[in-house]
Protein backbone atom coordinates (compact mmCIF):
# COMPACT_ATOMS: atom_id res chain seq x y z
CA UNK A 1 0.00 0.00 0.00
CA UNK A 2 3.00 2.44 0.50
CA UNK A 3 4.56 1.81 -2.72
CA UNK A 4 1.17 2.52 -4.36
CA UNK A 5 0.51 5.61 -2.39
CA UNK A 6 4.31 6.91 -3.36
CA UNK A 7 3.51 5.87 -6.80
CA UNK A 8 0.65 8.14 -7.32
CA UNK A 9 1.84 10.93 -5.29
CA UNK A 10 5.23 11.56 -7.76
CA UNK A 11 2.28 11.18 -10.88
CA UNK A 12 0.74 13.72 -8.92
CA UNK A 13 3.55 16.47 -7.90
CA UNK A 14 5.18 15.28 -11.79
CA UNK A 15 1.76 16.49 -13.33
CA UNK A 16 1.84 19.60 -11.47
CA UNK A 17 5.54 20.76 -12.18
CA UNK A 18 5.05 20.31 -15.40
CA UNK A 19 1.31 22.86 -15.46
CA UNK A 20 4.04 26.03 -14.16
CA UNK A 21 7.50 26.40 -16.26
CA UNK A 22 7.60 29.86 -14.58
CA UNK A 23 7.85 28.00 -11.53
CA UNK A 24 11.61 26.62 -12.78
CA UNK A 25 14.98 28.54 -13.20
CA UNK A 26 16.34 30.58 -14.53
CA UNK A 27 12.89 32.08 -15.44
CA UNK A 28 11.59 32.28 -11.59
CA UNK A 29 15.01 34.04 -10.83
CA UNK A 30 14.70 36.69 -13.69
CA UNK A 31 11.22 37.73 -12.61
CA UNK A 32 12.80 39.44 -10.00
CA UNK A 33 15.24 41.28 -12.00
CA UNK A 34 14.84 44.93 -12.17
CA UNK A 35 16.63 45.02 -16.08
CA UNK A 36 15.84 45.11 -19.63
CA UNK A 37 16.19 40.66 -18.88
CA UNK A 38 13.59 41.05 -16.30
CA UNK A 39 11.39 43.01 -18.48
CA UNK A 40 11.40 40.56 -21.31
CA UNK A 41 10.56 37.82 -18.56
CA UNK A 42 7.58 39.68 -17.48
CA UNK A 43 6.08 40.15 -20.75
CA UNK A 44 6.24 37.03 -21.33
CA UNK A 45 4.46 35.99 -18.20
CA UNK A 46 1.73 38.95 -18.81
CA UNK A 47 1.03 37.28 -22.21
CA UNK A 48 0.69 33.53 -20.39
CA UNK A 49 -1.56 35.05 -18.10
CA UNK A 50 -4.05 36.46 -20.92
CA UNK A 51 -4.00 33.21 -23.11
CA UNK A 52 -5.15 31.41 -20.10
CA UNK A 53 -7.58 33.65 -18.98
CA UNK A 54 -9.06 33.45 -22.42
CA UNK A 55 -8.24 29.39 -22.91
CA UNK A 56 -6.91 29.93 -25.90
CA UNK A 57 -3.82 27.69 -24.52
CA UNK A 58 -2.41 25.33 -27.69
CA UNK A 59 -0.51 22.57 -26.71
CA UNK A 60 0.80 21.15 -30.22
CA UNK A 61 4.28 22.04 -28.37
CA UNK A 62 4.98 22.16 -24.73
CA UNK A 63 6.30 25.08 -23.21
CA UNK A 64 9.93 24.45 -21.78
CA UNK A 65 10.23 24.66 -17.78
CA UNK A 66 12.43 28.01 -16.69
CA UNK A 67 12.52 29.07 -20.77
CA UNK A 68 8.89 30.85 -21.67
CA UNK A 69 10.13 31.80 -24.68
CA UNK A 70 10.83 28.89 -25.74
CA UNK A 71 8.35 25.40 -26.72
CA UNK A 72 9.64 21.78 -27.69
CA UNK A 73 8.08 18.98 -29.51
CA UNK A 74 9.24 15.38 -29.65
CA UNK A 75 11.34 15.91 -32.79
CA UNK A 76 13.38 18.72 -31.14
CA UNK A 77 13.22 17.08 -27.69
CA UNK A 78 15.73 14.30 -29.42
CA UNK A 79 18.20 16.62 -30.84
CA UNK A 80 18.77 18.21 -26.97
CA UNK A 81 21.75 15.49 -26.25
CA UNK A 82 23.20 16.38 -30.43
CA UNK A 83 24.11 19.92 -29.40
CA UNK A 84 27.15 19.98 -27.04
CA UNK A 85 30.52 21.03 -28.34
CA UNK A 86 28.60 22.58 -31.31
CA UNK A 87 27.82 26.34 -31.30
CA UNK A 88 25.97 26.87 -34.25
CA UNK A 89 24.08 23.34 -34.05
CA UNK A 90 22.60 24.76 -30.56
CA UNK A 91 21.85 27.90 -31.84
CA UNK A 92 19.97 26.92 -34.79
CA UNK A 93 18.17 24.16 -32.10
CA UNK A 94 17.73 27.11 -29.59
CA UNK A 95 16.11 29.05 -32.59
CA UNK A 96 13.74 26.35 -33.44
CA UNK A 97 12.52 25.84 -29.93
CA UNK A 98 11.92 29.81 -29.92
CA UNK A 99 9.96 29.36 -33.67
CA UNK A 100 7.89 26.86 -32.02
CA UNK A 101 6.94 29.49 -29.03
CA UNK A 102 6.35 31.85 -31.91
CA UNK A 103 3.80 30.24 -33.81
CA UNK A 104 1.91 28.73 -30.93
CA UNK A 105 1.81 32.22 -28.87
CA UNK A 106 0.45 33.81 -32.44
CA UNK A 107 -2.21 31.01 -32.93
CA UNK A 108 -2.91 31.72 -28.86
CA UNK A 109 -3.26 35.20 -29.39
CA UNK A 110 -5.27 35.18 -32.33
CA UNK A 111 -8.06 32.92 -30.59
CA UNK A 112 -7.94 35.22 -27.89
CA UNK A 113 -8.96 38.26 -29.59
CA UNK A 114 -5.95 39.69 -29.92
CA UNK A 115 -3.85 41.75 -32.87
CA UNK A 116 -1.32 38.44 -32.93
CA UNK A 117 1.28 40.16 -35.80
CA UNK A 118 1.52 43.38 -33.79
CA UNK A 119 2.06 41.01 -30.61
CA UNK A 120 4.55 38.87 -31.97
CA UNK A 121 6.55 41.36 -33.43
CA UNK A 122 6.98 43.03 -30.26
CA UNK A 123 8.19 40.21 -28.49
CA UNK A 124 10.43 39.54 -31.28
CA UNK A 125 13.51 41.61 -29.81
CA UNK A 126 12.74 39.85 -26.28
CA UNK A 127 13.03 36.70 -27.66
CA UNK A 128 17.06 37.57 -29.00
CA UNK A 129 17.57 39.12 -25.85
CA UNK A 130 16.63 35.78 -23.79
CA UNK A 131 18.52 33.79 -26.02
CA UNK A 132 21.38 35.92 -25.73
CA UNK A 133 21.09 36.31 -22.34
CA UNK A 134 20.59 31.94 -21.50
CA UNK A 135 23.71 31.18 -23.69
CA UNK A 136 25.75 30.03 -20.85
CA UNK A 137 22.28 27.72 -19.87
CA UNK A 138 22.49 25.06 -22.82
CA UNK A 139 22.69 22.17 -19.69
CA UNK A 140 20.07 23.23 -18.10
CA UNK A 141 17.85 24.04 -21.01
CA UNK A 142 18.60 20.68 -22.64
CA UNK A 143 17.71 18.65 -19.57
CA UNK A 144 14.70 21.09 -19.36
CA UNK A 145 13.68 20.64 -23.44
CA UNK A 146 11.50 17.16 -23.20
CA UNK A 147 8.14 16.27 -23.38
CA UNK A 148 6.37 14.29 -21.15
CA UNK A 149 4.34 11.14 -22.52
CA UNK A 150 0.98 11.18 -23.12
CA UNK A 151 0.18 8.42 -20.61
CA UNK A 152 -0.39 8.57 -17.18
CA UNK A 153 1.07 6.74 -14.57
CA UNK A 154 -1.63 7.43 -11.59
CA UNK A 155 -4.14 5.92 -14.55
CA UNK A 156 -1.80 2.95 -14.51
CA UNK A 157 -1.04 2.44 -11.28
CA UNK A 158 -5.06 2.70 -10.03
CA UNK A 159 -6.40 0.54 -13.07
CA UNK A 160 -3.59 -2.08 -11.91
CA UNK A 161 -1.51 -1.78 -15.17
CA UNK A 162 0.84 -5.08 -15.16
CA UNK A 163 -2.37 -7.00 -14.86
CA UNK A 164 -5.38 -5.75 -17.35
CA UNK A 165 -2.63 -5.25 -20.12
CA UNK A 166 -3.38 -8.99 -20.56
CA UNK A 167 -6.82 -8.37 -20.94
CA UNK A 168 -6.06 -5.71 -23.84
CA UNK A 169 -3.26 -7.33 -24.94
CA UNK A 170 -6.19 -9.97 -26.43
CA UNK A 171 -8.32 -7.26 -27.60
CA UNK A 172 -5.11 -6.08 -29.86
CA UNK A 173 -4.22 -9.54 -30.92
CA UNK A 174 -8.11 -10.16 -32.42
CA UNK A 175 -8.71 -6.43 -33.75
CA UNK A 176 -5.08 -7.45 -35.67
CA UNK A 177 -6.72 -10.82 -36.90
CA UNK A 178 -9.72 -9.19 -38.10
CA UNK A 179 -7.56 -6.40 -39.73
CA UNK A 180 -5.20 -9.12 -41.60
CA UNK A 181 -8.39 -10.72 -42.82
CA UNK A 182 -10.22 -7.62 -43.71
CA UNK A 183 -7.07 -6.62 -46.24
CA UNK A 184 -6.32 -10.16 -47.65
CA UNK A 185 -10.33 -9.63 -48.75
CA UNK A 186 -9.78 -6.14 -50.35
CA UNK A 187 -6.61 -7.72 -52.34
CA UNK A 188 -8.23 -10.68 -53.27
CA UNK A 189 -10.88 -8.74 -54.98
CA UNK A 190 -13.89 -9.49 -52.69
CA UNK A 191 -17.26 -7.76 -52.58
CA UNK A 192 -17.42 -3.92 -51.08
CA UNK A 193 -21.13 -3.83 -50.06
CA UNK A 194 -21.55 -0.20 -49.58
CA UNK A 195 -21.57 2.08 -52.98
CA UNK A 196 -17.54 3.08 -53.31
CA UNK A 197 -16.86 6.89 -53.55
CA UNK A 198 -13.45 8.19 -54.73
CA UNK A 199 -11.47 11.34 -53.80
CA UNK A 200 -8.36 12.84 -55.41
CA UNK A 201 -6.49 15.85 -54.22
CA UNK A 202 -5.78 18.97 -55.74
CA UNK A 203 -2.63 19.81 -57.64
CA UNK A 204 -2.12 22.82 -55.67
CA UNK A 205 -1.89 23.85 -51.87
CA UNK A 206 -3.84 26.56 -50.28
CA UNK A 207 -0.53 27.07 -47.57
CA UNK A 208 2.32 25.45 -47.16
CA UNK A 209 3.19 23.64 -43.89
CA UNK A 210 5.99 25.38 -41.77
CA UNK A 211 9.90 24.76 -42.88
CA UNK A 212 11.61 26.45 -40.15
CA UNK A 213 12.56 23.37 -38.39
CA UNK A 214 14.69 22.04 -41.36
CA UNK A 215 18.11 23.93 -40.41
CA UNK A 216 17.58 22.43 -36.65
CA UNK A 217 17.50 19.00 -38.30
CA UNK A 218 20.37 18.94 -40.42
CA UNK A 219 18.11 17.99 -43.15
CA UNK A 220 19.38 19.14 -47.09
CA UNK A 221 17.63 22.46 -48.04
CA UNK A 222 14.10 22.09 -49.66
CA UNK A 223 12.63 24.69 -51.42
CA UNK A 224 8.90 25.75 -50.78
CA UNK A 225 8.37 24.52 -54.85
CA UNK A 226 10.10 21.28 -54.29
CA UNK A 227 8.11 20.51 -50.49
CA UNK A 228 4.52 21.80 -52.80
CA UNK A 229 5.52 19.50 -55.34
CA UNK A 230 6.12 16.67 -52.87
CA UNK A 231 3.21 16.69 -51.54
CA UNK A 232 1.34 16.58 -54.33
CA UNK A 233 2.80 13.86 -55.86
CA UNK A 234 2.45 12.07 -52.66
CA UNK A 235 -0.98 13.27 -51.22
CA UNK A 236 -2.89 9.85 -51.25
CA UNK A 237 -6.80 8.86 -52.95
CA UNK A 238 -9.69 7.80 -51.27
CA UNK A 239 -11.73 4.64 -52.30
CA UNK A 240 -14.49 5.14 -49.37
CA UNK A 241 -17.89 3.15 -48.94
CA UNK A 242 -20.69 5.41 -49.10
CA UNK A 243 -24.14 4.71 -47.19
CA UNK A 244 -24.64 8.87 -45.92
CA UNK A 245 -22.88 11.56 -45.60
CA UNK A 246 -20.85 10.43 -42.25
CA UNK A 247 -18.51 8.61 -45.03
CA UNK A 248 -18.18 11.94 -46.82
CA UNK A 249 -14.41 13.43 -45.68
CA UNK A 250 -15.27 17.30 -45.27
CA UNK A 251 -13.63 20.29 -43.85
CA UNK A 252 -13.58 20.84 -39.81
CA UNK A 253 -15.78 24.05 -39.46
CA UNK A 254 -17.08 25.74 -35.78
CA UNK A 255 -20.93 25.78 -36.45
CA UNK A 256 -24.03 26.60 -34.53
CA UNK A 257 -25.69 23.27 -33.01
CA UNK A 258 -29.37 22.69 -32.69
CA UNK A 259 -29.49 24.74 -29.61
CA UNK A 260 -27.81 27.37 -30.90
CA UNK A 261 -24.57 26.56 -29.16
CA UNK A 262 -21.48 26.16 -31.27
CA UNK A 263 -19.67 22.46 -31.73
CA UNK A 264 -17.01 21.62 -33.74
CA UNK A 265 -18.59 20.04 -36.84
CA UNK A 266 -17.71 18.74 -40.68
CA UNK A 267 -18.79 20.17 -43.81
CA UNK A 268 -18.96 17.58 -46.05
CA UNK A 269 -19.71 19.94 -49.11
CA UNK A 270 -15.65 21.04 -48.60
CA UNK A 271 -14.28 18.19 -49.29
CA UNK A 272 -10.13 18.65 -48.09
CA UNK A 273 -7.18 17.03 -47.53
CA UNK A 274 -5.23 18.43 -44.58
CA UNK A 275 -1.35 17.95 -44.37
CA UNK A 276 1.78 19.05 -42.07
CA UNK A 277 5.23 17.98 -42.50
CA UNK A 278 7.49 16.52 -40.03
CA UNK A 279 10.54 14.60 -39.22
CA UNK A 280 11.55 10.88 -38.42
CA UNK A 281 15.09 8.89 -38.55
CA UNK A 282 16.35 5.71 -40.26
CA UNK A 283 19.29 4.27 -39.96
CA UNK A 284 20.88 7.51 -38.63
CA UNK A 285 19.87 9.89 -41.35
CA UNK A 286 16.76 12.69 -40.77
CA UNK A 287 14.01 11.94 -43.85
CA UNK A 288 10.97 14.34 -44.33
CA UNK A 289 7.39 13.17 -43.40
CA UNK A 290 4.30 14.12 -45.31
CA UNK A 291 1.16 13.63 -42.76
CA UNK A 292 -2.34 13.67 -44.52
CA UNK A 293 -5.58 13.53 -42.85
CA UNK A 294 -9.26 13.64 -43.96
CA UNK A 295 -12.01 14.61 -41.26
CA UNK A 296 -16.15 12.64 -41.25
CA UNK A 297 -18.93 13.84 -39.39
CA UNK A 298 -19.06 10.93 -36.91
CA UNK A 299 -18.55 7.40 -36.49
CA UNK A 300 -22.25 5.81 -36.44
CA UNK A 301 -22.73 3.30 -34.13
CA UNK A 302 -22.97 -0.32 -35.38
CA UNK A 303 -25.52 -1.84 -32.69
CA UNK A 304 -27.06 -0.38 -29.71
CA UNK A 305 -24.31 -0.35 -27.93
CA UNK A 306 -21.39 0.37 -29.72
CA UNK A 307 -18.51 1.76 -27.26
CA UNK A 308 -16.27 2.79 -30.26
CA UNK A 309 -19.04 5.59 -31.82
CA UNK A 310 -19.67 8.82 -31.93
CA UNK A 311 -19.09 12.13 -33.32
CA UNK A 312 -15.89 13.35 -35.64
CA UNK A 313 -13.56 10.80 -36.92
CA UNK A 314 -10.76 10.93 -39.34
CA UNK A 315 -8.02 9.06 -40.75
CA UNK A 316 -4.31 10.39 -40.87
CA UNK A 317 -1.73 8.86 -43.28
CA UNK A 318 1.66 9.32 -43.53
CA UNK A 319 4.42 9.21 -45.98
CA UNK A 320 8.30 8.97 -44.83
CA UNK A 321 10.54 10.25 -48.34
CA UNK A 322 13.80 8.92 -49.02
CA UNK A 323 16.43 11.90 -50.09
CA UNK A 324 15.24 10.80 -53.58
CA UNK A 325 11.52 11.51 -52.57
CA UNK A 326 10.49 7.89 -53.03
CA UNK A 327 8.46 6.78 -50.47
CA UNK A 328 9.89 4.75 -47.84
CA UNK A 329 7.17 3.37 -44.90
CA UNK A 330 3.68 4.27 -44.86
CA UNK A 331 1.71 4.05 -41.86
CA UNK A 332 -1.67 5.15 -40.06
CA UNK A 333 -3.97 5.99 -37.32
CA UNK A 334 -7.23 7.53 -36.23
CA UNK A 335 -7.22 10.82 -34.95
CA UNK A 336 -7.90 9.41 -31.76
CA UNK A 337 -4.03 7.60 -31.68
CA UNK A 338 -6.17 4.23 -32.88
CA UNK A 339 -5.84 1.64 -34.76
CA UNK A 340 -1.58 2.13 -35.76
CA UNK A 341 -0.82 -0.02 -39.07
CA UNK A 342 2.46 0.63 -41.29
CA UNK A 343 2.34 0.04 -44.75
CA UNK A 344 6.17 -0.76 -45.78
CA UNK A 345 7.56 -0.53 -49.51
CA UNK A 346 10.14 -2.62 -50.95
CA UNK A 347 13.14 -0.43 -49.63
CA UNK A 348 12.80 -1.53 -46.27
CA UNK A 349 12.46 -5.01 -44.55
CA UNK A 350 11.23 -5.16 -40.60
CA UNK A 351 13.90 -5.41 -37.42
CA UNK A 352 14.00 -8.27 -35.49
CA UNK A 353 11.59 -7.57 -32.62
CA UNK A 354 11.80 -8.98 -29.12
CA UNK A 355 9.31 -10.93 -27.61
CA UNK A 356 7.22 -9.07 -25.32
CA UNK A 357 2.73 -8.56 -25.36
CA UNK A 358 3.61 -4.52 -25.84
CA UNK A 359 2.02 -3.01 -29.03
CA UNK A 360 4.74 -3.47 -31.58
CA UNK A 361 4.87 -3.57 -35.03
CA UNK A 362 2.00 -4.29 -37.01
CA UNK A 363 2.47 -4.53 -40.78
CA UNK A 364 -0.78 -6.06 -42.73
CA UNK A 365 0.12 -5.38 -46.22
CA UNK A 366 3.20 -4.37 -48.27
CA UNK A 367 2.81 -1.81 -51.11
CA UNK A 368 5.46 -0.83 -54.29
CA UNK A 369 6.56 2.49 -54.00
CA UNK A 370 4.42 4.25 -56.55
CA UNK A 371 6.41 5.69 -59.54
CA UNK A 372 6.14 9.55 -60.51
CA UNK A 373 3.02 8.71 -62.45
CA UNK A 374 1.04 6.73 -60.08
CA UNK A 375 -0.61 7.09 -57.03
CA UNK A 376 -1.48 5.36 -54.17
CA UNK A 377 -5.26 4.76 -53.18
CA UNK A 378 -6.36 4.08 -49.66
CA UNK A 379 -9.27 1.96 -49.30
CA UNK A 380 -11.79 2.89 -46.56
CA UNK A 381 -14.91 1.01 -44.62
CA UNK A 382 -18.05 2.31 -44.38
CA UNK A 383 -18.94 3.42 -40.97
CA UNK A 384 -15.53 2.77 -39.60
CA UNK A 385 -14.02 4.53 -41.83
CA UNK A 386 -10.62 1.46 -41.07
CA UNK A 387 -8.15 1.41 -43.74
CA UNK A 388 -8.57 -1.63 -45.40
CA UNK A 389 -6.45 -1.66 -48.36
CA UNK A 390 -3.86 0.18 -50.11
CA UNK A 391 -3.41 0.13 -54.30
CA UNK A 392 -1.01 1.63 -56.69
CA UNK A 393 -3.12 3.22 -59.83
CA UNK A 394 -1.82 5.19 -62.51
CA UNK A 395 -2.14 9.05 -62.15
CA UNK A 396 -4.99 10.82 -64.35
CA UNK A 397 -4.76 14.42 -64.95
CA UNK A 398 -8.67 14.84 -65.91
CA UNK A 399 -10.74 15.33 -62.82
CA UNK A 400 -13.67 13.80 -64.49
CA UNK A 401 -11.93 10.14 -64.50
CA UNK A 402 -10.71 10.35 -61.16
CA UNK A 403 -13.40 11.04 -58.69
CA UNK A 404 -14.45 14.16 -56.18
CA UNK A 405 -11.41 16.87 -56.30
CA UNK A 406 -10.19 17.74 -52.21
CA UNK A 407 -8.43 20.69 -51.01
CA UNK A 408 -4.98 20.79 -49.90
CA UNK A 409 -4.78 22.38 -47.12
CA UNK A 410 -2.32 23.45 -44.39
CA UNK A 411 -3.35 21.41 -41.02
CA UNK A 412 -2.01 24.19 -38.74
CA UNK A 413 -5.44 25.86 -39.52
CA UNK A 414 -7.02 23.80 -37.70
CA UNK A 415 -5.78 25.49 -35.00
CA UNK A 416 -7.40 29.08 -35.77
CA UNK A 417 -10.54 28.17 -37.18
CA UNK A 418 -13.14 30.99 -38.13
CA UNK A 419 -16.04 31.38 -35.90
CA UNK A 420 -19.58 32.06 -37.34
CA UNK A 421 -20.31 35.62 -35.58
CA UNK A 422 -16.45 36.73 -35.81
CA UNK A 423 -13.07 35.88 -34.13
CA UNK A 424 -11.34 32.37 -34.22
CA UNK A 425 -10.99 29.13 -32.41
CA UNK A 426 -9.14 25.95 -32.22
CA UNK A 427 -10.64 22.88 -33.02
CA UNK A 428 -8.64 21.30 -29.89
CA UNK A 429 -8.57 22.09 -26.42
CA UNK A 430 -6.09 23.62 -23.50
CA UNK A 431 -5.66 19.55 -23.36
CA UNK A 432 -5.16 18.87 -27.12
CA UNK A 433 -8.65 17.30 -27.28
CA UNK A 434 -11.51 18.02 -29.60
CA UNK A 435 -14.50 18.44 -27.53
CA UNK A 436 -17.67 16.36 -28.45
CA UNK A 437 -16.14 13.59 -29.70
CA UNK A 438 -15.59 11.51 -26.66
CA UNK A 439 -16.41 7.44 -27.01
CA UNK A 440 -18.10 5.57 -23.95
CA UNK A 441 -14.44 3.74 -24.50
CA UNK A 442 -12.61 5.74 -22.15
CA UNK A 443 -14.87 4.02 -19.60
CA UNK A 444 -13.02 1.18 -20.19
CA UNK A 445 -9.36 1.71 -21.63
CA UNK A 446 -8.67 4.75 -18.94
CA UNK A 447 -6.12 1.79 -16.53
CA UNK A 448 -3.83 1.92 -20.16
CA UNK A 449 -2.61 5.45 -19.02
CA UNK A 450 -4.59 7.25 -22.18
CA UNK A 451 -6.90 10.07 -21.29
CA UNK A 452 -10.10 10.10 -23.21
CA UNK A 453 -9.24 7.08 -25.63
CA UNK A 454 -10.67 7.23 -28.25
CA UNK A 455 -11.67 10.95 -28.24
CA UNK A 456 -10.03 12.41 -31.52
CA UNK A 457 -7.06 15.02 -30.36
CA UNK A 458 -4.00 17.34 -31.91
CA UNK A 459 -1.00 16.49 -33.65
CA UNK A 460 1.87 15.89 -30.82
CA UNK A 461 -0.74 14.41 -28.36
CA UNK A 462 -1.42 10.85 -30.45
CA UNK A 463 -0.46 7.83 -27.94
CA UNK A 464 -0.84 4.97 -30.35
CA UNK A 465 -0.64 1.90 -28.12
CA UNK A 466 -2.77 0.78 -25.31
CA UNK A 467 -0.04 -2.12 -24.07
CA UNK A 468 3.32 -0.74 -23.90
CA UNK A 469 4.02 3.29 -24.87
CA UNK A 470 4.16 4.49 -28.17
CA UNK A 471 3.69 8.10 -30.00
CA UNK A 472 2.87 8.80 -33.40
CA UNK A 473 5.39 11.91 -33.40
CA UNK A 474 8.31 10.09 -31.90
CA UNK A 475 10.96 10.80 -34.66
CA UNK A 476 12.68 7.43 -33.39
CA UNK A 477 10.06 5.26 -34.25
CA UNK A 478 11.19 4.21 -37.79
CA UNK A 479 14.17 2.93 -36.11
CA UNK A 480 12.43 0.96 -34.43
CA UNK A 481 10.61 -1.17 -36.75
CA UNK A 482 12.72 -0.91 -39.94
CA UNK A 483 16.07 -1.07 -41.52
CA UNK A 484 16.76 -0.27 -45.26
CA UNK A 485 16.99 -2.93 -47.55
CA UNK A 486 20.51 -3.93 -48.14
Amino acid sequence: MRRLSVAMASGLLVGCASLDPWSQPPAAQRLQRDDTVGDCVRRFQASDILIDAAGTRDVQAVRVPGFPYLRVDRTLASLADEVDGQPQRAAEWSAALAAQDEAGRRVELHNAGRDAAAAAASMADCRRLLALADQQQLPALQEAAQVPDDYSNTRRVLGLYPLTRYAFAAGISAWQRDTRAEFAAALAGGPHGAPRTRYLAAEQLDELPDLRQAAALGLPPISRERLAALIIRHAPRLEIGTLDDNDRPGALVWQHDSGDSLQLGVDVDQAVLYVRSAHGRLGGRWLLQLVYSVWFPARPPAHAYDVLAGRLDGLLWRVTLDEDGAPLVYDSIHPCGCYHLFIPTGRVRARPQPESIDEGLFAPQSVRAPAVDERVVLHLATGTHYLHGVSVEPFRRRVGEGGILMALRDDDQLRRLPLPGGGSRSAFGTDGLVAGSERLERFYFWPTGIASAGQMRQWGRHATAFVGRRHFDDPTLLDRYFERQP
